[in-house]
Order: structure tokens, then C-alpha cells, then sequence
């Protein structure tokens, strides 16, 4: 596991806004931390980078304790908090040449973060003219600079157009298939963690709901049969009739729990038979935004 807590608390005066919170995030994965505004995502990111002192519970990354390996392990962590701190009155390569000075990385570096961003040719253009997503990606860039192991990420996307949430959403997978980093990216858009994550961490109310792959969140959900029907309602009171289970009824759908696709024919070939004409039928998984809906409500 690249990042391990176990029982991460933390409070500011009465109030508990990181509660018993116990991480797992594997190598070379993007892990998805959901969860709504004030539920404790970054004040957990605080935790992270040592931002915020550890109260209760303990931070392990690579394998080592946060507080007593903290050079070590900062030195290879990469992080974008909400808004990236760049010079607007700099190009976009001076930006980068001046955070190498700094770090004293070597500047040939800062050629193949800008190609790796996708802005070789707004290299020599002002940071302040450029657009939002351009802003973030060069902020990734920053961050990437002294090629850390890990990124940290807080709602990199808040903010952008489709396009800008796009090429980010392609520089992150990029960076985890083809450059080996892990990910551990903050974020209330729902559907777009569930476009590249390859793990998710539900929180609410400081608390981790859910913790596991992306695949092992899908079992939760139950999929379902949907059918549109030219009557949905006598549609439905004929399936009860032969003792087939119905899950719901509105004016143009009715809802069964899947179990196979032969179940599935012989649905549609009941109906049919019976003088139904079925418009469609198929079978359908809930999308993150639903099982994260419900659970957080459940909570």
C-alpha cells in the first residue's frame, strides 16, 4: 500500500471532521475519494502531507511512518491543492525552470513535463492567459517535476469545462499506465471518478463508508431488468401473476431483479405472448452516483 492510516482522527475544537479514518491505497492505482463538500476530504489531504499534525491514529507511506520520515517521504509526493500555486506574469516554462532552480532538478525536466502535459506550445505563453484546464495541467506539472512516486490531487477538475476535465482526466491514466505513479485524487464529480479510478473511498461526515476497487463497489449495486412496455401497469400485474417479482412501476418502465438472461427471454417472450408490445428490455447497474446516494443515505 502506498498510503496505509489506521484510525486517522482529527478535530478542529468540539468538532470531529476526520473520524477513525483507515486508508488503503495500492501502488499504481487511481484511488477516487469521494464524498460532498465538508465530509473531511481536505482536511484528510491536510493529514497527508503533514500539512495538519496527525491527533489520533497513525499515516504510513511507502511503508514508513509520516512523522518520523517526513523529508523522506514528502520528497516523492506531488500535490495540487484546489487552485495551482503559479506566477501569472511567468510563461508557462518559466514557471516550471523556476520551481527546478528551487528544487535543484535538473531543467532538461521541465521540456518533458510540458510535453507530458500537453503544453509545448504554450511554453512561451504568459500563465496568466491561459485558460483553466491549462492552469490545472500546468499545476500537475509543477507537481510532477521532481517525479514523485505519488500525486495528490484535491478536486483538480473544480471548475473546468468538458474539455478541461477531459484532458485531465487523460493526463491522470496516462501517468498510472504508462509512468507507473499511484493517484489518490479528492473529488464531488461523481461520474468522472467512475471514468478512471481503479479504487474508491467513500466519506461522509468524516467517516469512510465504503473502501474497496471499483468492481467490488459494482456488487453492491443490484442490477436490475428494465422493459418498456405499451402498458406498464397490467404489463406488471401479469408478471406477479406468474409469481415474477417487480421491483418497480412507473408510466414507462417496469423493474425486475436480474438473475440470467435466459430469465430475461422469458420475460419478453411472456409478455409477448400475451399481447404486450415490449419496446425495449435489458439489464441495468447502478452508476457510482446512485450507490454513492445510497450509500451515504443509509449512513
Amino acid at each position: 500500500m502506498v498510503i496505509s492510516t489506521e484510525n486517522l482522527t482529527f478535530n478542529f475544537g468540539d468538532q470531529k471532521v476526520v473520524n477513525q479514518l483507515s486508508l488503503q491505497v495500492p501502488q499504481g492505482s487511481i484511488y477516487g475519494f469521494l464524498g460532498p463538500n465538508g465530509a473531511g476530504k481536505t482536511t484528510t489531504i491536510k493529514l497527508l502531507l503533514n500539512l495538519l499534525k496527525t491527533q489520533e491514529g497513525s499515516i504510513n507511506i511507502f511503508g514508513l511512518e509520516l512523522q518520523s520520515n517526513r523529508t523522506k517521504i514528502l520528497s516523492q509526493i506531488g500535490s495540487l491543492i484546489e487552485q495551482p500555486a503559479i506566477y501569472l506574469h511567468l510563461t508557462g516554462k518559466e514557471n516550471l525552470l523556476n520551481r527546478a532552480l528551487l528544487l535543484q532538478i535538473p531543467t532538461q525536466r521541465v521540456d518533458e513535463m510540458l510535453a507530458l502535459v500537453h503544453l509545448t506550445n504554450a511554453a512561451n505563453k504568459k500563465a496568466g492567459q491561459y485558460s483553466l484546464g491549462m492552469k490545472q495541467r500546468l499545476g500537475i506539472a509543477l507537481a510532477l517535476l521532481s517525479d514523485p512516486q505519488l500525486l495528490i490531487l484535491d478536486e483538480p477538475t473544480n471548475g473546468l469545462d468538458p474539455n478541461g476535465i477531459i484532458e485531465i482526466r487523460e493526463l491522470l491514466i496516462r501517468l498510472t499506465t504508462q509512468h507507473n505513479k499511484t493517484v489518490f485524487i479528492s473529488s464531488h464529480l461523481l461520474s468522472e471518478i467512475e471514468r478512471m479510478a481503479t479504487h474508491v473511498g467513500i466519506i461522509n461526515f468524516g467517516q469512510l463508508l465504503f473502501q474497496g476497487s471499483i468492481k467490488d463497489l459494482e456488487t453492491l449495486s443490484k442490477p436490475l431488468v428494465y422493459i418498456e412496455t405499451d402498458n406498464t401497469v397490467d404489463a406488471a400485474n401479469l408478471l406477479k401473476r406468474n409469481h415474477i417479482t417487480v421491483d418497480d412501476v412507473n408510466e414507462t418502465t417496469i423493474y425486475l431483479p436480474y438473475t440470467s438472461k435466459q430469465q430475461m427471454g422469458e420475460v419478453n417472450a411472456m409478455l409477448n405472448s400475451n399481447g404486450y408490445t415490449v419496446y425495449t428490455i435489458g439489464k441495468q447497474q447502478k452508476d457510482l452516483e446512485a450507490l454513492f446516494l445510497s450509500i451515504t443515505q443509509e449512513a
